[in-house]
């Protein structure tokens, strides 16, 4: 589902909401579930928008918490991310100002479950092992236009 609401000539949002079920066809009931596979995404936000001078938003990302592996014995972490940017915008340039992450969340960016050992284990371990997300963070933008 996409919707898009213009409150004024500048300012409108926008919210895209995607549900699924997603399950391997010819499994068994409990051990079909797709690993990784998402059922509930989520990315909209409020944007301001105009062709010069000031501009800038706030946007979001989310994803719900999800099966890792077939049986879902093992939990991919949901997440949810807010970023936020302000521009000023010339005909010929383009300086912003962009923070992401903006209430430093942690989170998971790549999931996956593995079975490991490690030296001083008797036996190997499913689990969930994972990439790290990205923290709060702020960058500054110069952009030309040609």
């Amino acid at each position: 589902m996409l919707a898009r609401y213009q409150f004024t000539k500048n300012l409108f949002a926008t919210v895209n909401l995607n549900f699924t079920k997603p399950r391997a066809i010819g499994e068994p009931k409990g051990a079909d579930y797709i690993p990784l596979a998402p059922t509930l995404t989520s990315v909209g936000g409020i944007y301001y928008k105009q062709k010069t001078g000031f501009n800038g938003g706030i946007s979001y990302r989310y994803i719900k918490n999800r099966p890792a592996n077939e049986d879902n014995s093992i939990t991919a972490k949901g997440y949810f991310l807010l970023d936020a940017s302000v521009n000023y915008t010339r005909p010929k340039y383009e300086i912003g100002f962009a923070v992401e992450n903006v209430f430093n969340v942690k989170w998971n960016e790549a999931q996956f479950a593995t079975e490991s050992q490690l030296r001083n284990e008797t036996s190997p371990v499913n689990e969930l092992h994972y990439t790290p997300g990205t923290p709060l963070f702020a960058r500054l933008k110069l952009a030309v236009f040609f």
